[in-house]
């Protein structure tokens, strides 16, 4: 049994070794492909606006009309939304960009990978220049956004407070959280095209199972699903900060931010494994 133990030992350094190893390269990879991926994202944005009429207001108008859609069915009483903390059209207006911003995080890695296909199969790059790529299209769209909620938090007159200076911490978990989910189906949906048809079911379904126009339910078994749905609690902090000026969830928020950080290191690796493989097979 002794004489075992030293080649356990031997096999964990080595391990740990490669990994330090394969955590350094993909830090060098992702500092070295900066420049790329900026250029990148500055042509993706600009194609996406070029031949659009209204521009860069294709940003504004979903999550409004969405918004827009529960008021008036709220107001009409054909849905019943609980009381809100706040005046419900605000509260409709702020989830609704909030979940907007998560859907383009969400989606943004498989479509910034997918559109680069060919180039992935003629040139050797760094991958992570596409993933740095759709974090700055969504940054870029997050800001846009960002616009629309100051603008109706001031028209409406919500009263701000110091906790709004945090918000837009929980904004970027709720967009690291968005593309840690999007970036764990690339590769897969890099083969197959039934990952981004589905995506669009996914969202919808996913709308409804979050607390985007009424509040946290305090009943089973919807507070169960809003539990286990970790776009809840980030969704309602942002909000709840946004507006109130303090996370009504601190403990989900916590957990779920946590867990965020750590399955999109936990991603990025998944990727760079993935990637060769997927690109030798999508080649052949």
């Amino acid at each position: 049994m002794s004489s075992n133990l030293p080649v356990v030992v031997y096999t964990n350094q080595s391990g740990l070794k490669s990994f330090k190893i394969m955590a350094k390269d993909m830090w060098h990879d992702l500092k070295a492909s900066r420049g790329l991926a900026w250029r990148l994202m500055v042509r993706d944005i600009s194609a996406h606006y070029r031949q659009s009429l209204l521009g860069i207001f294709w940003a504004f108008l979903p999550p409004l009309v969405t918004a827009m859609v529960f008021i008036l069915l709220n107001n009409r009483r054909i849905i019943n939304i609980e009381q809100t903390s706040i005046p419900y059209p605000v509260f409709a207006i702020v989830g609704t960009v909030l979940w907007q911003i998560f859907v383009y995080s969400f989606n943004a890695p498989l479509r910034v990978v997918n559109a680069s296909k060919s180039m992935l199969t003629k040139i050797n790059f760094p991958r992570e220049a596409l993933i740095l790529s759709s974090m700055g299209q969504t940054f870029f769209d997050a800001g846009i956004k960002v616009v629309l909620l100051v603008a109706v938090l001031v028209i409406c007159k919500v009263q701000f407070t110091w906790g709004v200076f945090f918000a837009p911490t929980a904004l970027l978990i709720l967009i690291l959280l968005g593309i840690t989910c999007g970036l764990l189906l690339t590769p897969l949906g890099l083969l197959y095209t039934d990952i981004s048809h589905g995506l669009t079911i996914v969202t919808t379904a996913w709308f409804f199972l979050t607390p985007v126009v009424y509040p946290l339910p305090a009943r089973l078994p919807f507070s169960l699903i809003a539990i286990l749905n970790p776009v809840s609690s980030i969704l309602a902090g942002v909000r709840d900060l946004a507006t109130d000026g303090i996370v009504h969830n601190p403990i989900a928020f916590l957990t779920v931010s946590f867990l965020t950080l750590f399955f999109l290191i936990v991603a990025l690796i998944i990727y760079r494994l993935a990637m060769p493989i997927v690109v030798e097979r999508i080649s052949a």
